[in-house]
């Protein structure tokens, strides 16, 4: 199989989603009810943040609950992107909103015609307000239509959000929440969402948008929004980028595609076969290239198994 032939394989192969049961022969791709394979998106940085490109395989060694696999496929091609945006339009954003509306345009404009992306909003509920296209400018005619008042339902809205990207249809997805992360109104709580979030073969990515305290403090929610962002970043291989200003927000928004569009993606068939829907604990350790300075990698911190 030559090496066009083997790329287009993989790339059919992630469209299956993250448990596709793949194999490949010497002559064409052949598939296999008994074969999972794992995807994991990589992120490279060097110390000043900027994406690093170039590193080859055999630098990238992942790790499955402590045991060494074999990366059977990797790739650095700009494969297309399926992308929940999720907007608080919640009281305690008032005048950000309008903030808001321009970073997801920045992040709109990054955008390849391959890809698709949908648009929900919360505040005391939380609403698919325009479902998956490909026709981003949509998304921005809805995105002036939003208003803010009442409460925060942000988990409500990252449940829905997890619900509608399984309608995704390309291998790539992430989801984009914009808010200041003070949730008061959800009828989920954060452990039942961080354990969707687990279970889901989705980046998740967190524009956060934090004021100073006024004369009154904080209240407990605005504490612990920069947190639970942050830990729901994290599990996934995204990030969560506070803003410290308002004026930042497209600048995050744009930096978020960027990063979207310079990915490493692994794959691998797990030596544990088991279909036991346990947790698997992931890990990549990277060789330092002689010549760059200190590289940091992330990606997504585990996956479920299958079940029977």
């Amino acid at each position: 199989m030559n090496a066009v032939t083997a790329r287009r394989a993989f790339v059919l192969c992630a469209a299956l989603g993250t448990f596709a049961a793949c194999a490949f022969s010497q002559t064409e791709p052949a598939f296999r009810a008994d074969t999972t394979l794992v995807l994991v998106p990589v992120t490279v940085t060097d110390p000043a943040n900027r994406y690093v490109l170039g590193i080859p395989k055999e630098s990238f060694h992942l790790y499955e609950d402590g045991v060494e696999q074999k990366v059977t496929h990797f790739s650095t091609e700009d494969a297309p992107l399926s992308v929940g945006l999720i907007v608080d339009v919640s009281g305690s954003m008032g005048l950000k909103l309008r903030l808001s509306s321009n970073a997801v345009n920045d992040f709109l404009k990054t955008m390849n015609s391959s890809d698709e992306a949908f648009l929900a909003e919360f505040s005391d509920q939380a609403e698919i307000v325009q479902p998956f296209t490909h026709d981003m400018s949509l998304i921005g005619k809805k995105m002036e239509a939003l208003t803010s008042g009442g409460l925060t339902a942000m988990l409500d809205a990252i449940h829905i959000s997890l619900d509608e990207m399984k309608k995704a249809g390309n291998p790539r997805k992430a989801l984009i929440v914009i808010s200041d992360g003070g949730d008061n109104h959800s009828r989920y709580n954060s452990g039942q969402i961080e354990q969707l979030v687990r279970q889901a073969d989705t980046q998740i990515f967190a524009m956060g948008v934090f004021e100073p305290a006024g004369p009154f403090g904080l209240t407990i929610a605005e504490l612990d929004g920069p947190r639970l962002l942050s830990e729901l970043a994290e599990q996934t291989g995204g990030r969560a980028l506070a803003a410290t200003s308002d004026r930042e927000l497209p600048a995050i928004a744009s930096r978020i595609g960027v990063e979207l569009r310079n990915q490493y993606v692994l794959a691998y068939s797990p030596t544990n076969h088991e279909h036991d829907g346990k947790y698997r604990k992931l890990e990549i350790k990277l060789d330092q290239p002689a010549a760059l300075p200190a590289l940091k990698a992330r990606w997504r911190l585990g996956y479920y198994a299958p079940s029977d």
